[in-house]
């Protein structure tokens, strides 16, 4: 389709074309620019660029949250501006920096929640630079400008071009680019910017896959050491390859802990699998698949057990899912997906009570779930769940959502025998109208009987 339409604009002939392009710049600036773009020499947009990068640093405009994205695509015209001038690699480097120094003008005066802004200092522009700096002979002129523009980053985008110098540099321009950042770290008294310098440090050590010089860098930054730089330094070494001192550092971590567990079992399972210790492997894993009962968390551990163990695993957890007292919905999901109807139904309904329609993200599907299984009664009670949250909360905009959940337990009611001590369709009907009888804007969609 595309290339049709190409072929048909080709067909119009360059007159019509041309005077298509400018009714459009008459009528939008981003069409304007492009335009001027595609006119101007490579020279005249380089002079361009120079004028608004000017003018952005000097610019007191503020940009509210609703016009960032626009603001963001033109901070992404002017680099396709760069790109379109500039073809002599060191040129493209400083002019991409220059960029960078407009963060006070840019993100300095822009409400940024979005992150759109940002992201084109993070990625755009960084991708630019590195375009230009790999090409670029002289490396020590590109290390210094990265080293110049981060000696200050009050808005915390020139730091990205630190962690990208691996991308554009050798080993050597970067450990000269450390030595310098130590020299400096060692001179700076005020105790946030020593720690500015030394996290840079960190990152170009992570990068050149220097482990000891990243460890001895996050000491000398913060002293006594938290869960979260234990797992730091063990990722570093076992990306250097250092599989042991890895491990030595994730022992560190006191027993019990939870914070960044995720992270920490994830770097124990690839230092497992590197020591070939299967059954520390297998510990983790089946602690992993306890935690959290899904089919993910099976399929990896009897990826290293065996899945001629899957019988053996699942009657264990189904009866240790069914003895354990809280309702979890994904234990719920998780017995419907390894197809323990029964088991499902009978977990939902000895933990009705705690069904909770607040969390309707996860109930939802599981009411969906236990109705196509013709699991009417416990379907219900969730649905029921769901309807109690919205008429609680007042939510006028989930109404419609209310109406369809009470629709479906009327059309559910009738067949079901037997309620138990749940009480049957028009009791817990008549409590919910007594309760919320008078919120006319849900009942007056309601074309049932109240």
């Amino acid at each position: 389709m595309t290339n049709d339409r190409k072929q048909k604009l080709i067909e119009l002939g360059a007159e019509s074309l041309a005077d298509a392009l400018l009714e459009l710049a008459e009528q939008y600036d981003a069409a304007d620019d492009l335009l001027e773009r595609m006119l101007a020499t490579p020279t005249e947009n380089i002079e361009r660029f120079k004028k608004k990068i000017s003018a952005l640093k000097r610019s007191k405009r503020f940009i509210s949250w609703g016009g960032a994205s626009v603001f963001a695509c033109e901070l992404k015209a002017l680099l396709q501006n760069l790109k379109a001038g500039v073809t002599e690699p060191l040129t493209g480097v400083q002019l991409v920096a220059a960029f960078f120094e407009t963060d006070k003008g840019t993100l300095g005066n822009c409400d940024d929640s979005s992150g759109n802004v940002g992201d084109v200092f993070r990625y755009d522009a960084k991708e630019l630079f590195v375009e230009y700096a790999s090409c670029c002979s002289d490396k020590e002129k590109v290390a210094n400008i990265i080293l110049k523009l981060n000696l200050k980053d009050d808005y915390g985008v020139r730091d990205t071009l630190i962690d990208c110098a691996s991308e554009c540099l050798p080993e050597p321009v970067i450990r000269s680019m450390i030595k310098e950042l130590q020299s400096l770290a060692d001179k700076e008294e005020d105790k946030y910017k020593k720690r500015h310098h030394l996290m840079l440090i960190e990152s170009l050590a992570r990068q050149i896959k220097d482990a000891k010089l990243f460890e001895q860098t996050r000491i000398a930054s913060w002293g006594e050491l938290s869960t979260a730089a234990f797992i730091d330094i063990a990722r570093v070494y076992l990306e250097s390859g250092d599989v042991q001192t890895a491990y030595l550092w994730l022992s560190k971590i006191p027993e019990g802990e939870t914070y960044k567990d995720y992270e920490r079992d994830k770097l124990l399972l690839e230092i497992y699998k590197k020591l070939g210790d299967n059954e520390k492997l297998t510990e983790l894993l089946y602690r992993k698949f306890r935690s959290y009962h899904s089919m993910e968390t099976l399929q990896d551990l009897l990826d290293v057990i065996g899945k001629d163990k899957l019988d053996e695993v699942l009657s264990k957890e189904v009866s240790h899912i069914l003895a354990f007292p809280s309702l979890r919905a994904s234990d719920a999901s998780f017995l419907i997906s390894v197809a323990k109807i029964d088991e499902a139904e009978k977990y939902i309904l000895e933990r009705a009570d705690q069904l909770n329609g607040d969390l309707y993200l996860s109930l939802l599907p599981l009411a969906g779930s236990m109705e196509s299984e013709g699991r009417n009664l416990a379907a219900s009670l969730i649905y029921r769940s769901l309807l109690n949250s919205i008429l609680e909360r007042g939510h006028a905009k989930a109404y419609q959502h209310g109406i369809d959940y009470l629709e479906t337990l009327d059309k559910l009611a009738v067949q079901i025998g037997l309620w138990g001590d749940f009480g049957d369709h028009e009791a817990f009907k008549a409590r919910i109208y007594q309760a919320h009888g008078r919120k006319r804007s849900f009942w007056s969609k309601y074309k049932g009987q109240k």
